[in-house]
């Protein structure tokens, strides 16, 4: 008995010695967005996140180029079409969380793959100095976009690097009822009128805050953050139909610290977290997010119809016929 007492603790030891006080994480949210959370749940907890900060292409080039020795367990935000592709891949691994229950069956991978966070559309920030400067006004359609007097003056992200500027190109593609040819006439009319594509898609906006460029293409939250902070910029979104971001979350297989990933998963999912995610001027996905935070509501905006698995498995496709096309 004592031989089996001691064969316990022994393991139980052994246990614990290979449990980590820290997660090594992937994100896509901002900096100072990801530092609050981050740094909340340690305080919380008392378990480190050491994050790295990549756009969303990014991140799934680590997860390619890792995929036999991952070097991250959990990806906290990006764009939720390269979730799909990571599962696609298998690149993450299912987990299903106590408080995934209250986020709607559309904006969360129904084997647990992947779950929503927030919503982000996608919209047009026109800094106003510049624009007086200049004689425009602001867009309020992607038509408009297209316009002569706009020659030079927009700025989006690359779509190499960046799942903003690929759900500019899905936008385009939903927009014309699935008509690539149509959708990439478009761009290519919009590339005349583009100054520079950026690797991140929060950089236009805030190149277009400080009057670097008098337009810029970017997700909403990101704008009105720049507009809180006093950027003089006005918000407009597109009457013909807005794109957006499902910034998602998955467990990264293989990940080197699975316990300490699914307890910054669930935490991520709780009040806690759900309340400081709400004021970053984002539309959250759960209904434990404080609504009085919340700047738009989803049925405020024109939001496109958009279909997840379809943009994964094309996403490698589209972005190669956007590179030999349009990329510069």
């Amino acid at each position: 008995m004592k031989k089996l007492l001691l064969t316990v603790f022994i393991l139980c030891i052994s246990i614990l010695s290979f449990s980590a006080n820290y997660v090594n994480a992937y994100t896509t949210l901002e900096e100072p967005l990801a530092k609050a959370l981050f740094d909340e749940f340690q305080k919380e907890t008392g378990i480190k996140v050491n994050w790295v900060r990549l756009s969303t292409g990014e991140v799934i080039t680590r997860l390619e180029a890792e995929k036999n020795n991952p070097q991250a367990s959990i990806w906290v935000g990006g764009v939720g079409v390269y979730h799909v592709e990571a599962k696609l891949k298998g690149y993450t691994t299912p987990y299903k969380a106590p408080y995934s229950q209250f986020i709607d069956a559309k904006f969360k991978d129904p084997e647990g793959y992947w779950i929503g966070l927030y919503v982000g559309p996608l919209a047009f920030a026109t800094n106003k100095n510049r624009a007086k400067e200049l004689g425009i006004t602001p867009p309020t359609s992607w038509t408009d976009l297209l316009k002569p007097e706009y020659k030079g003056m927009i700025r989006m992200a690359d779509p190499n690097t960046s799942g903003t500027a690929y759900n500019v190109i899905t936008t385009m593609i939903n927009i014309y009822k699935r008509d690539e040819n149509k959708a990439f006439d478009y761009m290519k009319k919009l590339d005349v009128n583009v100054n520079m594509y950026t690797k991140s898609g929060a950089a236009p906006g805030k190149d277009c805050a400080i009057g670097e460029t008098p337009i810029a293409i970017g997700y909403l939250h990101d704008l009105i953050k720049l507009q809180k902070e006093g950027a003089p910029i006005v918000i407009t979104l597109p009457t013909d139909g807005s794109g957006y971001e499902i910034a998602a979350m998955s467990l990264i297989k293989g990940g080197k610290e699975p316990l300490e990933a699914k307890k910054l998963y669930n935490w991520i999912l709780g009040d806690k977290a759900q309340s400081i995610i709400a004021g970053w001027y984002v539309i959250p996905l759960s209904p434990k997010a404080p609504k009085n935070k919340v700047v738009y509501k989803l049925q405020d905006i024109n939001l496109i119809q958009q279909d997840l698995l379809w943009e994964a498995q094309n996403r490698e496709r589209l972005v190669d016929k956007w590179k030999k096309e349009i990329g510069r």
